[in-house]
């Protein structure tokens, strides 16, 4: 089953973060003029008003920096680093380009940091997860993988829905989101490999999403969320999961019952799981073999430790690309420090990666790195007492049940409740994502305000197509391998869980926190754009698909890439002015 489970964690959606760039509600500050210019003194700037942050661009250079550390809207409320301070104060005027240079660099590589996270750690011990608690491959796919699939989205639409100028913000990038993945890659899928569409699972999982982009469309629409809309976002997506669980067991019920009535002679079928078993066992071969060692030799405790911090494989090195290896290069410095971190269980082989002095280092390290990025470390730097921090805690207290089970195991057999390190490796590398998606927010925040460009044409644009570049390479590869129904069904699939737990999670946590509602600022026209879009792009294609007999083909697939140039190009002509509402 795990197999399974990490084979549809191909579908991994890398991450689609939300750009938290501060917006005015209320009273902005003086007038400005057209885009990149402002009416504000050059010297002695206002600091009592909320003003917008990108009006820093139009000052003198000997004031931005005091701008950037007095103005309130120019504040992250989460993060390590304060890249609008260093973009402003740390380098001179005629180094920007190098500044922003460096900035796209770095934002790159917190790419690649969620892409190994994601891949390599969360998924996995999700997966673990589901086979310790026994889950079907159904149950499994639209809770734990789904989560898994879209954790960045989930944890970006949090950091969004914290603050209230920006909850819009999370509606807007989940929306671009859905129109990308919905055109761009489903049309892909279709151009590289047609097929035929299973029917009952395409109009559900459409017919879902509608509902779902309604609802929060009517929400944009109010100005608001309450707790009663909230709790039916999360209501709807448990409706959804309890429809497919039920479809599924009805179909499976109906082809046994049609398998027994067509051959009633036969005493046996083999189910479906038999069949993938009998295959598998019969055409697989185990190439570790060839590797293994003629002579039988035990590891010392400080051998296995060294082995599972490395993250290179030295047979994969010799084999590989020149590309591979240079990517391999950067990912090494991030691998090193998340097998330091994360403990991760595999319940494929037969010790589930049991490494006695690795584990038991992470009883230590792993609550350590969680509360030092809680809250950007506020919590773990806080002291009981006016006296003791807590992380001094928790090392004492890790240190003490690593010494108690490193004591008590042995290096070549698993204790019995080796399935634990699943749960600490899903929240640490849930905590990994957490805080490179608020680095990357900030950042895009940041290169917004350097640019004056809104935050939603930049989740349109940079990161739309930065954050889906994972789900787009792994659905065509799925295509190309013969499984574009599977690449198909994930573009409507996944994105259901993203907007309805991000929206009703994150409005809930808000409503938690001492607020009555929630309030969405549509950020301009842009937004209903990209609404509009979204709802357009799901009616043509529930209305198309079934016209063709589900049979999808290179038209159909080109009409998708079509919709969404013609949706860019709208949308940038909105963004600059060109398309606009006349005021009355």
């Amino acid at each position: 089953m795990a197999g399974g489970l990490l084979n549809l964690c191909w579908v991994l959606s890398v991450l689609q973060v939300l750009l938290m760039v501060q917006t005015v509600s209320g009273a902005r500050g003086p007038s400005t003029g057209p885009r990149g210019s402002s009416q504000f003194p050059a010297s002695g700037v206002n600091q009592t008003l909320l003003v917008d942050c990108r009006e820093v661009c139009g000052l003198n250079a000997s004031d931005r920096c005091d701008f950037v550390r007095t103005n309130p809207d120019c504040r992250s409320d989460g993060g390590y680093l304060d890249y609008l301070e260093g973009i402003f104060c740390h380098f001179p005027p005629n180094l920007l380009p190098l500044a922003i240079t460096l900035y796209a660099l770095w934002l790159l590589y917190l790419f690649l940091i969620l892409g190994v996270t994601a891949a390599k750690f969360f998924c996995p011990n999700l997966s673990a997860i589901s086979t310790t608690l026994k889950l079907s491959h159904n149950v499994a796919g639209v809770t734990f993988l789904a989560f898994g699939n879209g954790a960045p989205d989930i944890f970006s639409a949090l950091v969004a829905f914290s603050d209230p100028r920006t909850a819009s913000l999370a509606l807007g990038a989940l929306f671009g989101a859905g129109v990308l993945v919905t055109t761009v890659v489903a049309g892909g899928i279709a151009i590289l490999r047609p097929f035929m569409v299973a029917s009952r699972p395409f109009l559900r999982d459409i017919i879902f999403y509608m509902v779902a982009v309604f609802l929060v469309f009517t929400a944009l629409y109010l100005g608001r969320v309450t707790l009663a809309w909230a709790l039916g976002y999360l209501g709807l997506y448990v409706f959804y999961v309890v429809t497919v669980v039920l479809c599924t067991w009805i179909y499976q019920w109906q082809r046994r019952r049609s398998l027994v009535c067509s051959v009633p002679d036969t005493p046996e079928m083999l189910s479906d799981s038999e069949e993938d078993q009998v295959s598998s066992n019969t055409n697989s071969y185990d190439y570790g073999e060839e590797y293994r060692p003629l002579l039988f030799y035990q590891e010392t405790t400080a051998q296995i430790l060294v082995q599972a911090l490395n993250p290179l494989d030295y047979r994969k090195w010799r084999n590989k690309s020149a590309y591979w290896r240079a990517l391999k290069v950067f990912k090494l410095p991030v691998e090193f420090l998340l097998l330091l971190t994360v403990p991760v269980m595999d319940p494929d082989k037969e010790d589930g990666n049991w490494k006695r002095p690795l584990n038991c280092l992470h009883l230590v390290i792993s609550p350590l790195f969680v509360v030092l990025t809680l809250q950007s470390g506020a919590y773990g730097v806080y002291e009981i007492g006016g006296l003791f921090p807590v992380w001094a805690v928790v090392v004492i207290a890790g240190t003490a049940l690593a010494a108690v089970t490193f004591f008590a195991t042995s290096n070549s057999k698993p204790p019995r409740l080796h399935w634990l390190f699943a749960f600490l490796g899903f929240l640490t590398s849930a905590l990994w994502i957490n805080a490179a998606a608020t680095e990357v927010v900030n950042i895009l925040r940041s290169l917004g305000v350097v640019f004056w460009l809104s935050n939603t044409v930049l989740g349109l644009t940079l990161l739309a197509w930065g954050n889906s570049i994972g789900d787009a390479f792994s659905d065509f590869t799925l295509a190309r391998q013969g499984y574009p129904r599977m690449a198909f069904s994930a573009c409507f699939g996944g994105i259901i869980f993203n907007i309805l737990v991000g929206v009703g999670l994150g409005c809930l946590l808000q409503i938690s926190r001492g607020h009555t509602e929630v309030k969405l600022e549509p950020d301009g026209l842009l937004v209903w754009v990209l609404a509009g879009a979204l709802g357009l792009s799901l009616v043509c294609s529930l209305v198309s698909v079934p016209l063709q007999c589900f049979q999808l083909n290179k038209v159909y697939g080109c009409c998708l890439l079509l919709f969404y140039l013609t949706f860019l190009v709208v949308a940038l002509l909105t963004e600059f002015g060109v398309i606009h509402l006349k005021s009355v």
